[in-house]
């Protein structure tokens, strides 16, 4: 009885299944290279510039620059411990540490309460918080099609009796027959 074996149901030899191979995780996807839009530059608080700046990214300056800055499509900020002295063009800007000079920007311009500013503004809008410095001219950009109440309106005598000084039109009052 020992020798005797169990013979397999079906004829077909039996076949030890395979571990399916674990599959390596896929390699993350690239990073890529961040974009224009994205990208800044620092100038260190120990670095100073004199000189004119073009650029097609985002720059703060935390140190000393003097000359102008034409950034167009991006933002341009004075750091806390920055002194900028020029003419800055760029999308948006921000001021915390010191400007003196002109500023023509596409967008925005916050100039906060840690901002020394000595200059000219010309932007869409502005932002001053309370406590900043600010000394100089702010010219907003306007949307073309909105008007300005004072151009709309007629002029008008300022008291009664001007009123009555003024001499009313002429009116036809004769009949035709």
């Amino acid at each position: 009885m020992l020798g005797k074996s169990k013979k397999p149901e079906s004829d077909k030899p039996y076949t030890v299944p395979q571990k399916e191979e674990a599959k390596p995780a896929p390699p993350p996807p690239p990073r890529s290279a961040p974009t224009a839009s994205e990208v800044k530059t620092t100038i260190g608080e120990n670095i100073s510039i004199e000189g004119q700046i073009k650029g097609e990214e985002h720059l703060v300056i935390e140190g000393a620059l003097k000359g102008n800055v034409e950034l167009e499509k991006h933002n341009f900020t004075v750091g806390l411990k920055g002194r900028v002295d020029g003419e800055i063009r760029a999308q948006n800007i921000s001021i915390s540490g010191q400007l003196m000079g002109t500023i023509k920007a596409l967008g925005k311009v916050e100039v906060t309460k840690d901002a020394d500013f000595l200059g000219d503004i010309k932007a869409k809008s502005i932002s001053v918080e309370d406590g900043a410095y600010f000394k100089g001219s702010i010219e907003l950009d306007r949307e073309p099609h909105r008007k300005s109440g004072f151009a709309a309106a007629p002029h008008r005598p300022s008291s009664p009796d001007a009123a009555m000084a003024q001499p009313s039109p002429a009116t036809d009052t004769r009949k035709e027959s």
